[in-house]
Formats: C-alpha cells, structure tokens, sequence
C-alpha cells in the first residue's frame, strides 16, 4: 500500500517535475520513499536557503517551478529568505514540508521542530500557504498550486504535510490526472482603447519587465511597427536582444534615459511593476511618466500600483502584446516624431555610454570577457559592484541569461546556489547546457560558501567568478558618504583559494582578461566547479574597459 508521501512524489512526476532540491530529515523520510525509484533527481544542499536559491535559479531558466522538500521548524525557517527573493521576483518555486501530526499543531508541547504556526510564519513569502489535512485532498492543493504558476501571477507555495497524513494509505489517488491553466487572454474591449492610443502616438516607448519574458519576438514586433524605443528591466535583459536598433538597455535610473521616458507621449508599460529596485537604483527617486501610461500585466493588482494608468489589460504578455499588433495593423500606421524610433535610441545609447567611468568600463570588460569566451553563458549574480554595473551597461543576446539578486528583496549569498540551479535547468540541447557563472563578492560568497560543495557532489560545471574587495565595500562607501563611521564593513576574508580546494573544487587566481578567458576555458570542461578569484584592485589596475 502506497503511502501519501509515495503518491505525492508520483505526482509530482505527472506535472513534469524532474529535480528536487532538499536535505533529508526525520521528520521528511517519507517524502523520500518514493523517490529513489522515480525519474525526478534530488540534489542535496548544505543548507535550506541553498535548497530555495538552486530552485529559484531553476525555475529562471528552465521555465517552470523548482521544487524543494523541507523539513519541519528550522527547515521552514531556514529557506523562507530564498522564499522571499522568488516572491519579490515573481518566480514559481514548489515548497513541500512536513509539519507536526494533526492532533499536535499549535498545541506548544515542545515536539522537535515545533513552531506555533509554521504556515502562517511563511504565508508572508508564498502566495499561499496550506496544510494538508487529509490524502484525499493532495491532488486538489497540487492543481491549485501549479494553477497560481501556469496562469497567475508566479509565486512561491508552501505544502505543509502533517507527519500522520505523510503516512496515510493513498493508493486510490492514482493514476493522477495534471489540471494545467492557460493564461488570461487579451480581451478585445480593453485591446481597442490601447491599440488607438498607440496609433495616434508621436513619441511611442515600451517598458518591458521580467513578466513578459515569453513575449520576446511578439514584443520586438510590435515595437518595430510602432517605431518605439524599449526599455527593459534588470529581469528582462535579453528580451530584445543587445543588436536590436530599438533596445535602450536597463538604464532608467540615468538623466538620459529618464528625460527620453519625459519626452514620450505614450509610454506603454508590459509585465513590469514599474518598483523602485527597476527603475531608480540610486533609491533618490525622481522617475516620472509625465505621458499617457498603458499597462499590461498578469495581476489585476499591480496594473494600478506605484503609477496609475491611463488605461489597463489584465492579460499574459505574449497574448496582449500580439493582440495589440492585430489591431494597430488594422489601424492606419503610425507617424512618429522624426528624430524618434530608433534613431532616438541610437543617441541615447551614445549619451549614458560617455558618463561611463574608469571603474565602470574595467567591470564592463570583466562581464564582456566571460561572454567573448562563453557566448551562451548565464550570468547569474549576487550584489556585488560587478553586478551592479552589468546592470546599467551590460545588454544580453537572449532572455534569461542576466538575473541577479540585487534588486527586489535584495539578499546576499544568492549567486551561488542559484547559479547552480540554473546549469541544471538550461537544457541547450539533449545532452547538453548552458555554462552557468556565478558572479559574486567575497562577502556575500562567505553567505553559501558551503555550496561548492553541493556543485562538486552533483557534479556541475559551475564558475564561481569571485569580486575581491575585502570587505563590503559598497556599504563602507555609503556610510562614508553619510558622514558615519565605517563599523562592521572590514571584515575578515579567508584565503578563498584554499577553502574552495578544501571543498573539492578547482580555484585559481587572474589578474587580467587573457588570464580570465583562459580560466574559464578550463573550467567549462570540467566535471565539477571552478572558483576563479579577481582581486579588485589589481583588476582595476590593468584593465582599462
């Protein structure tokens, strides 16, 4: 007799899930019954923030949720900042945990692993979070989650799983039966309005965001026949791609590109919150939409957050964007502005790449470099300055290859792991994936260091491209603008080099960008992992952009 923790992993195989990140436990054994004689590879990571970071990165470039068993209590507790990145990003993530007996919940009696309300703790981070009560209702909460991730607005979902249900007979739930979503269409009486205001615009511009991902060639079209510059944000970088006369590049906190958005008369907004980490980086305000604003987006609610709309569409991105080209191909075709379209575009790329300084134009060639010798890598990153720079001046050839957890919620450590989660995602070709670099500092690295050795376990070929600047230097020089003492910033850096050995992976030093290229052709045909160490100062020194 199959018990509900066999069926779920069942499941789970019917709605296509083929890896699983967690740390086994006592209170999970049963989770993993089922598994060793499934399809679906369990990676072990070293700790839960770990197991949600790999599933997040997953998710970013495979298309579809990660999915992570976790343990009771600090398992919980542990993964809900990995959680928090996915939701502030908006990225699917499937989070299974156990949780004490029926009888036991809430009752305070000291069980291991106990917490007060372990679902409500994480409904903060999760678009929703549900105890399952009974086996019989495994099948309904599973089609409600991937119900949020194929047709809503994507979001972590938390499971928890009662220690006296994981063990309930659950034979008769088989075979299983996937409920898919599809996404909302564009309805044609809010896609006439906007279609009008469109053709009648002198001075067009598209902000794209990570919500319209899938919309790439839909999204370029549109723009071509409507002759409008593209903005896209950090998430979306490769949407068009970094060749495409229209593209503006993630540059909206800039003076050029916020004056170019003031000069549009309409400023159609698709798959983006329009949110302070996209569009004002300096955090010193000051982005404004003075035209006709039109929003597109998957959630009701974010159509009329942070800046009203003129008029809006409750539809998936790729169906507005083809809607709306349907019927401005029906309308007369539109007139811009001369000087506009991409000859606009063509002047803005011209001005912000002149405010480019000395240690912005040796970090843009740090981040050239890998894709000179890796041109279909992805670049996952952490906040680090590398990072933050390729944010404003790096433009990518395809989508999901730039993600980094410097925006949003903002959590160090993230790199790593993710990166990890991102080689095991990216299938190029049937055998075949993507060289996955992890771009990070030495502080934010000493977060998940531990994870090299997850990488070296399941054999990834993941480049860990270590920044170091000895210390968090970032905070140091905002504190030091603020006239505060710098305290707590200058840290202590281990000899990184000895630690990734230590753990089992390749490391080695560079110091300028024929030794970084060649690092990382060994790398790539590795089994394992690779640290390659940058110090900052001696970069800087020798490589001048």
């Amino acid at each position: 007799m199959a018990t509900c923790g066999e069926i779920l992993v069942k499941l789970l195989e019917d709605y296509d899930v083929d890896h699983v990140f967690g740390i086994p436990g006592v209170h999970t054994v049963e989770l993993y019954r089922g598994l060793a004689a499934s399809g679906i590879r369990h990676v072990t990571p070293r700790h839960e923030q770990g197991a949600g970071f790999m599933a997040d990165g997953y998710s970013r470039t495979r298309g579809k949720p990660g999915v992570c068993f976790i343990i009771t209590g600090p398992g919980m507790t542990n993964i809900t900042t990995a959680m928090g990145q996915a939701y502030a990003d908006s990225i699917p993530m499937l989070v299974i945990s156990s949780v004490q007996s029926r009888s036991q919940l809430g009752g305070g009696r000291g069980k291991l692993h106990e917490l007060p309300n372990q679902a409500g703790l994480v409904a903060g981070v999760a678009a929703f979070s549900h105890t399952l009560m009974s086996a019989d209702d495994l099948p309904h909460v599973l089609a409600r989650a991937f119900a949020v991730f194929d047709g809503a607005r994507p979001r972590p979902v938390h499971i928890e799983i009662p220690l006296d249900v994981l063990v309930e007979p659950a034979d008769h739930l088989l075979p299983g039966r996937p409920v898919r979503t599809a996404r909302a269409g564009a309805a044609p009486a809010a896609v006439a309005p906007m279609a009008e205001r469109l053709a009648n615009a002198q001075r067009p511009l598209i902000l794209a965001g990570g919500g319209a991902l899938g919309a790439g060639p839909a999204l370029a079209a549109l723009a071509e026949h409507l002759q409008a510059p593209v903005a896209l944000t950090i998430n979306a970088k490769g949407l068009l791609p970094a060749s495409h006369p229209l593209q503006i590049g993630s540059t909206q906190t800039l003076p050029a590109t916020r004056a170019l958005v003031a000069e549009a008369d309409v400023v159609l907004a698709i798959g983006t919150e329009l949110a302070e980490t996209d569009y004002d980086v300096t955090f010193k305000g000051g982005f404004e939409i003075p035209g006709s604003l039109l929003r597109i987006d998957i959630d009701p609610d974010q159509t009329v957050r942070n800046y009203l709309p003129a008029l809006a569409l409750v539809a998936d991105a790729e169906e507005a964007a083809q809607a709306l080209l349907s019927a401005l191909r029906a309308l007369p075709s539109p007139v811009c502005d001369a000087g506009w379209g991409c000859v606009r575009a063509a002047r803005l790329r011209q001005d912000n790449a002149a405010t480019w300084d000395a240690p912005t134009l040796s970090q843009t060639r740090l981040l050239t470099s890998i894709l000179e010798t890796l041109p279909q890598a992805i670049l996952v990153g952490d906040s680090t300055q590398p990072v933050y720079t390729g944010n404003l001046t790096l433009d990518m050839p395809r989508p999901r290859r730039w993600f980094n957890a410097s925006t949003g919620y903002g959590t160090l450590g993230y790199a790593l792991p993710a990166a990890m989660g991102a080689w095991l995602g990216s299938a190029e070709a049937a055998a075949e994936r993507a060289p996955a670099v992890c771009l990070i500092g030495d502080g934010g690295l000493q977060f998940t260091l531990p994870e090299l050795a997850s990488a070296v376990e399941a054999q990834v070929p993941l480049i860990v491209l270590l920044w170091n600047n000895h210390g968090y230097e970032e905070i140091k020089k905002y504190m030091v603008n603020r006239a505060i003492e710098p305290v707590g910033v200058d840290i202590h850096t281990p000899d990184f080099i000895g630690v990734a050995r230590a753990l089992g992976a390749q490391a080695e030093d560079v110091g300028d960008v024929e030794q970084l290229q060649a690092a990382l052709l060994r790398a790539v045909e590795r089994r394992g992992p690779t640290l390659i160490q940058v110090d900052q100062q001696q970069w800087q020194m020798h490589v001048r952009g």
